[in-house]
């Protein structure tokens, strides 16, 4: 038996009121809390996603390690190419570096953080 279940997952960045309007639209969370320096979304599943403010936040560079990734977040879609231009159009980045563009994609969110887009 488990002693802890997950509750949530935070992304450290500069300004999380944009960076969780972003996921928000990505994801179509509602937002659970706000502050100046941390913001939450929900979608009454038990696990949240947060956004701390950090200064002096340094993005991460994919593929690369000198500012390491942090975290990476995967998340299913039904159709890849049409999540990748919805993904793009609420401000996400497509790096060139793709290690397997036909079943994932690997995308940054405004603040640099990798994430991938699976069918399945």
């Amino acid at each position: 038996m488990p002693i802890a279940v997950l509750r949530g997952v935070t992304l450290d960045c500069a300004d999380p009121r944009a960076l969780a309007r972003f996921y928000r639209e990505l994801t179509g969370m509602r937002l659970g809390c706000e502050a100046d320096e941390f913001v939450a979304l929900t979608d009454g599943s038990g696990c949240d996603l947060g956004f701390q403010r950090v200064t002096g936040y340094r993005a991460p560079r994919w593929p690369g390690q000198d500012a390491p990734q942090q975290l990476h977040l995967d998340l299913r879609v039904e159709d890849l190419d049409t999540a990748e231009k919805l993904a793009l159009g609420f401000g996400a980045v497509r790096p060139d570096h793709q290690p397997d563009g036909n079943r994932w994609r690997v995308l940054l969110d405004p603040a640099g953080h990798p994430f991938c887009l699976a069918v399945g």
